[in-house]
């Protein structure tokens, strides 16, 4: 099932409980521009209140994944319509922000050239699976610029210091065996294999409990960034919250079928069929 409601993007259902959303400006490398940034923020929004949507996977179409900004359309074009500029670096962030703390698993695949802004939207989606034709650049130091709206920060919590300097610096692309070597990426496969590979992990995702998939996430970014005490203390807080919306379930069924020898833990997931 396909959305045909966007001009740059498109929006499918392939299987139930997987939505994959496929930046569609391929002329452009799939270049954002305040078209696309409106459309993902539209598409988004409405796919994190889908109860029938458990996994999202972004790609791009042709051969590149996200060539980052559209230089012409977001930058050169609203350089001097300061408020056109601000409506769209808004909506940039907004659904930037979004895709990093969706509510539900998400998986970039990454299918081909990621350029500057686009590190970013693939550091953002929480897992990152890469054709061996895939190459990646931070090149905003090309044109006279640093990597902004989140592509200093998010791909710096990824890489190493001495990566994310090497890559911002000197703005050279890196291939995908080398982003699998600095976990830019989870895993490298051949493109052939890409969406076979993609698709056998979303499936793998829509079998875990989605409450326990959304505070995971949430759990994940709000103890980044405390200390020790404070993280546990929010930890307990959120394993509170964690069984009171799924009443109970993980307790009843999770620990329930355990005791019932229908599954392992340390291998599937209780909502697995035996």
């Amino acid at each position: 099932m396909s959305d045909g409601t966007y001009q740059t993007i498109k929006v499918e259902k392939p299987e139930e409980g997987i939505a994959m959303v496929t930046l569609n400006r391929p002329e452009k490398k799939n270049a954002m521009s305040p078209q696309l940034h409106y459309e993902m923020c539209d598409a988004l929004d409405k796919l994190s209140q889908d109860d029938g949507v458990r996994v999202l996977i972004l790609t791009g179409a042709g051969e590149a994944f996200c060539g980052g900004q559209d230089l012409k359309e977001f930058f050169a074009a609203t350089y001097d319509k300061p408020k056109e500029r601000e409506r769209s670096s808004k909506a940039a962030t907004y659904w930037g922000n979004l895709l990093r703390t969706f509510p539900k698993a998400t998986i970039a695949m990454v299918n081909g050239y990621v350029f500057g802004a686009g590190v970013r939207v693939m550091s953002s989606c929480d897992i990152a699976i890469a054709s061996d034709k895939a190459t990646m650049g931070l090149s905003e130091i090309n044109f006279g610029i640093f990597p902004g709206g989140g592509s200093t920060k998010l791909p710096s919590e990824i890489l190493s210091h001495r990566d994310f300097l090497y890559m911002a610096l000197t703005g050279d692309p890196i291939d995908a065996a080398t982003a699998e070597k600095w976990r830019l990426v989870n895993k490298m496969v051949p493109h052939e294999k890409l969406l076979d590979e993609v698709m056998a992990l979303a499936r793998k995702l829509t079998k875990k409990n989605p409450i326990a998939v959304r505070i995971t996430k949430e759990v994940f970014w709000a103890v980044k960034n405390l200390d020790y005490v404070p993280a546990v203390a929010f930890e307990a807080a959120k394993m509170h919250e964690n069984s009171r919306l799924q009443e109970g379930e993980w307790v009843k069924e999770g620990i329930g079928k355990f005791l019932k020898k229908e599954y392992k833990p340390g291998f599937t997931s209780y909502l697995e069929k035996p």
